[in-house]
């Protein structure tokens, strides 16, 4: 066969396409236009596309329409009869996952318990899906895996989403939170040793231990200390350990206390190695603590998979915001595979009926609870953590990160699908502290911190 009738040859593959990775200069074209259009953009040609080649099955006859009427003209032709935007929302909500085997990566701590139980409890089968739950060593391997997307999605500290977004502490990759996963369920633990040091003011000289850098325990701790006239970073150590090694670094005395989740602070109880000084909800009743978090790149590529996933998580949410099925709960997450606890241990943080380390019974039925709703207003808030504390640099755009990283409306839409009513609006007000945090007016907030590094 001579090089000119080989249908490899370079003759033939310039006609196929430009690069030829494409079928004919036609997709070559279309590729091209595809790479420079947003998200939402390319999804809705994605519908667009479906639904030209449902009404020209033939290759022939829907070329020779497009050549006819032009791409645009088509596109106009088709949304005349057949709405896009409303194509595009059905098929997203209803279509079938593109895939449903899948691998989202979790840290053993009670503030997982929606992504962990929907495991064993059948949330994830009953939205289709196929999905492995695996324990991973701490937050920044976490968030390694989910990049390089070995993990298709994870459970993430809420701040991370924000952190990675805008490349801080790691490449910058376009990251969302698409649910909240608890609110409270933090304890402020010291060891035995220190049960004379009830006064936070009395803290200066300790060392702490922080389960990461953007994390709401970094915040909240630091938060606490300088109202209490202790600089964080020139007054005590604060140290970041993974929350597994949290106890075992207790009993070592290599930290005085940490601020860590309900089942870190209930074992070291448990163990008699520290007691719980105070919850975070002492400070900020109902603040979020970690998320269900995926790349950008994840929800729009696959936004069917995307849509069962997060109503699998928004269900498990629910049925985990219920304080009679705590007890069950409790006993699903406890194996070896899950969080490797006692049960006891579990019932105490999810149930809120604990011990202290200090002889004392708490009774709290909300010490943790479950709210999946990522409130726009929360993520301005960690952004002046970040800011304040040197984190972000220069002008920080709130208003424009927030909506972007934490998906209001999309938990909204998949609460009202789930039976839950979510909230009206995408931000609010609060309290931190007895001081309210306004998110319309956040450089101002950060200004008004005597202790600040920015």
């Amino acid at each position: 066969m001579s090089m000119f009738s080989n249908p490899f040859s370079l003759k033939s593959r310039l006609a196929r396409c430009l690069c030829g990775r494409h079928a004919s200069a036609e997709e070559h074209a279309a590729a091209e236009r595809a790479s420079s259009l947003s998200d939402d953009q390319r999804y809705t040609e994605v519908v667009a596309s479906g639904l030209m080649r449902a009404l020209f099955p033939n290759d022939l006859k829907r070329r020779a329409f497009l050549k006819a009427v032009g791409t645009t003209s088509a596109a106009a032709a088709l949304g005349s009869f057949f709405p896009l935007g409303t194509a595009t929302e059905v098929f997203a909500q209803t279509g079938k996952p593109e895939k449903t085997n899948l691998k989202v990566g979790f840290i053993p701590i009670t503030c997982s318990t929606p992504i962990i139980m929907a495991h064993p409890m059948g949330f994830y089968k009953k939205h289709g899906l196929d999905v492995e739950v695996v324990k991973t060593a701490g937050w920044a391997v976490v968030r390694d895996k989910t990049i390089n997307k070995e993990y298709d999605a994870a459970h993430m500290l809420a701040p991370m989403p924000l952190a990675i977004s805008q490349g801080i502490g790691s490449n910058a990759v376009p990251f969302v939170t698409a649910a909240i996963e608890n609110i409270n369920g933090q304890s402020f633990t010291l060891g035995i040793k220190h049960k004379d040091k009830m006064d936070v003011k009395s803290w200066k000289g300790l060392k702490f231990a922080i389960p990461y850098d953007f994390s709401m325990h970094n915040y909240l701790l630091r938060y606490l200390l300088a109202e209490n006239g202790i600089d964080p970073d020139n007054d005590v150590q604060l140290r970041v350990v993974p929350p597994p090694e949290m106890v075992a670094n207790l009993r070592a005395e290599n930290i005085d206390g940490f601020l860590a989740p309900g089942n870190v602070a209930q074992r070291a109880v448990f163990d008699g190695v520290g007691f719980i000084h105070s919850l975070s909800k002492s400070m900020w009743d109902g603040h979020p603590c970690c998320a269900f978090a995926a790349s950008r790149e994840f929800i729009t590529t696959m936004p069917n998979t995307y849509a069962a996933l997060l109503r699998a998580i928004v269900d498990a949410t629910g049925y985990a915001s219920k304080a009679e099925n705590r007890k069950e709960i409790a006993k699903a997450i406890a194996p070896a595979a899950y969080l490797n606890q006692p049960e006891v241990v579990l019932e105490q943080v999810l149930v809120g009926k604990y011990a202290d380390g200090l002889g004392n019974i708490k009774d709290d039925p909300k010490r943790v609870d479950f709210d999946p709703f990522p409130w726009e207003s929360f993520a301005v808030w960690m952004l002046t953590q970040m800011k304040r504390w040197g984190q972000v640099k220069g002008d920080v755009d709130y208003k424009t990160i927030a909506s972007q990283v934490f998906l209001a409306t999309d938990a909204a839409k998949v609460m009202k699908e789930m039976g839950l009513t979510p909230p009206a609006t995408t931000t609010k007000s609060f309290s931190v502290m007895g001081k309210m945090f306004d998110p319309s007016k956040p450089e101002e907030y950060v200004a008004s911190f005597a202790i600040k590094r920015s």
